[in-house]
């Protein structure tokens, strides 16, 4: 049993997961004065809370479909990581990274198939 809105609500989780590890990068490439400002400031706070938050959606569509279906919509997230990576943090597409987003599309659509 696969409905359209746990879909979706998989996809709004993975999108959240995405844009927060976004920020947890922007964070991570920063430096701090101490240890402690380093892991509590607003941007790892808020990026952990965006976590929660993804998982908390991710409970949620489970309960509206079967559990094969969820890894397979959660590869969606690498994808997009690689995509908003170099969308906001300008990093560069490889011919790897390249690849391996390619690579979980078809996998994706092939499951799907």
């Amino acid at each position: 049993m696969l409905s359209l809105s746990s879909v979706l609500i998989m996809l709004c989780g993975v999108t959240i997961a995405a844009f927060s590890q976004i920020l947890l990068k922007t964070s991570a490439n920063q430096e701090y004065a101490s240890f402690w400002k380093q892991y509590l400031n607003k941007r790892v706070i808020f990026g952990y809370m965006m976590l929660l938050v993804s998982m908390c959606f991710s409970i949620w569509a489970y309960s509206g479909m079967d559990y094969k279906y969820g890894p397979a919509i959660e590869s969606v997230g690498m994808a997009l990581v690689a995509i908003l990576s170099c969308v906001i943090l300008k990093e560069k597409m490889t011919k790897r990274r390249l690849a391996g987003t390619a690579l979980i599309i078809v996998g994706l659509i092939v499951f799907c198939l």
